[in-house]
C-alpha cells in the first residue's frame, strides 16, 4: 500500500511530536521542506502527474500541521465533520472527489497538530450537550466524521492520530466517532473502542470493484472483517457506494447482498444499518480519468443517462437523471428490503 520516499514537510509540523513520530517511521525517505502543505507544485495541478498517479500516492508523504479548525454540519452521515487530521489517500478510486479540488494528485497529508485538533472535538461536543431528539445519523449519540478526505484505516499505518480519536470518543458519553473505510487495517482490533466509533465499510459488487475501487481490499475481505470489527467492540455499517447503473447492476447488487447475508454473524445484522449513494461523477475528473484509467470512465460517465447539477461549491458534476433516479433508487433499497431485511436503510440518494 505505501513505500514512502519523499517526504514535503512544514519546519513547523516537524518540530511537533507527532510530526517527529512520523518523520521517525520512514528514515530512509527524502525530506524536502515546503512552505505550505497544499501549494507543492510537484504534487499539485501538474497535469504531467496523470502518468504517475499511483507511484506518487505509493511513495510521497506530505506532513503539514491543520491551521483551520472547524466541525461543519452535515446532518446525512453524520452531524459534524470534524477538523480533518489527514487528507488524500493512497487508494485510487476512480470516482473520488478529492482530486478534483487537490488536482492531479492526492497522496496523504498527515497533519502534526494532533493535540489541538482532539482539543478542538472535545471541546466542540461538550458544547453540544445531550443530543435531544435522534435522527438519521444516531438515536442518542452526536456522530462526528472523522475521515472525510482520507481513509483512517489506512492513515493509521502513517501515524496515530485516528487511533487518538478513537480513544477520545471512547470517553466522550454523548458523542461518537465515525468514518468510511475500503481498507482493512487489523491493527484497529486492539484499540477497544467501546462502541463509540462507527466504521462503515463501503461496498460494491465485486466486478465493479475490480475496475473502480483501485488499491483497495478486496469486497470478500472487507465482508470478512465486519464481524471482527463488531465483535472488537465497534459499532459496524456498510456504504452501498457508490451504485453504477449499468447493464445488469440490480442482479449484481443481488448476489452482493447474497455474500454479505452468508458473511455475517447473528450479533453484526442485529446492529447493521447502510448508507445508499448513487454514483455522482464530474467533467474535470472525467478527463483526468482518461489520462490513467479510461476503461473506468465507460461505466461513469454515461451522458445518456446523466444531467448536470451544480455542486454546493459551484463546480459542475453529473447525475442521474431526475425521474429515472428514483426509479433506481426505488428499486435498489427495495432489494435490499428483500434480500437483507434487517439492514435498516439510513438513507438513500
Amino acid at each position: 500500500m505505501l513505500d514512502v520516499s519523499r517526504i514535503y514537510y512544514e519546519a513547523a509540523a516537524a518540530e511537533l511530536p507527532r510530526g517527529k513520530e512520523v518523520l521517525a517511521r520512514f528514515p530512509g525517505a527524502t525530506l524536502v521542506e515546503v512552505e505550505t502543505h497544499n501549494r507543492i507544485p510537484e504534487l499539485y495541478g501538474d497535469e504531467s502527474n496523470v502518468n504517475r498517479w499511483v507511484r506518487i500516492k505509493q511513495e510521497a508523504l506530505v506532513l503539514g500541521v491543520k491551521k483551520s479548525l472547524s466541525a461543519r454540519p452535515n446532518g446525512r452521515s453524520a452531524d459534524f465533520i470534524a477538523p480533518s487530521t489527514a487528507n488524500g489517500c493512497a487508494m485510487a478510486c476512480a470516482y473520488c472527489y478529492v482530486p478534483r479540488h487537490k488536482g492531479y494528485s492526492n497522496p496523504i497529508t498527515v497533519f502534526a497538530n494532533i493535540d489541538k485538533i482532539l482539543g478542538y472535538v472535545q471541546r466542540h461536543a461538550a458544547r453540544q450537550g445531550v443530543k435531544p431528539a435522534g435522527n438519521e445519523c444516531d438515536p442518542l449519540a452526536w456522530v462526528y466524521d472523522i475521515g472525510e478526505n482520507s481513509d483512517c484505516s489506512v492513515d493509521a499505518l502513517l501515524s496515530d492520530n485516528v487511533r487518538d480519536l478513537v480513544e477520545l470518543f471512547r470517553w466522550i458519553p454523548t458523542a461518537k466517532a465515525s468514518f468510511a473505510t475500503k481498507y482493512v487495517n487489523r491493527d484497529l482490533l486492539d484499540w477497544d473502542p467501546q462502541g463509540r466509533t462507527r466504521v462503515r465499510f463501503s461496498l460494491m459488487p465485486q466486478a465493479d470493484a475490480k475496475l473502480l475501487d483501485i488499491r483497495t481490499s478486496p469486497i470478500a475481505e472487507r465482508i470478512a472483517a465486519i464481524d471482527d470489527f463488531v465483535a472488537a467492540g465497534y459499532e459496524v455499517h456498510v456504504n452501498f457506494s457508490p451504485v453504477v447503473v449499468r447493464d445488469g447492476w440490480l442482479e449484481a447488487w443481488a448476489e452482493l447482498f447474497g455474500q454479505l447475508d452468508a458473511g455475517i454473524g447473528a450479533a453484526a445484522k442485529q446492529q447493521l444499518a447502510c448508507e445508499v449513494i448513487f454514483l455522482t461523477h464530474n467533467r474535470d475528473l472525467h478527463e483526468v480519468n482518461l489520462g490513467w484509467h479510461p476503461k473506468a470512465e465507460e461505466l461513469l460517465w454515461r451522458p445518456e443517462l446523466q444531467q448536470p447539477k451544480r455542486s454546493q461549491n459551484g463546480s459542475w458534476n453529473v447525475r442521474y437523471r431526475t425521474g429515472s433516479k428514483g426509479a433506481y433508487v426505488q428499486a435498489l433499497t427495495g432489494l435490499i428490503a428483500e434480500r437483507i431485511p434487517y439492514c435498516r436503510v439510513r438513507y438513500a440518494f
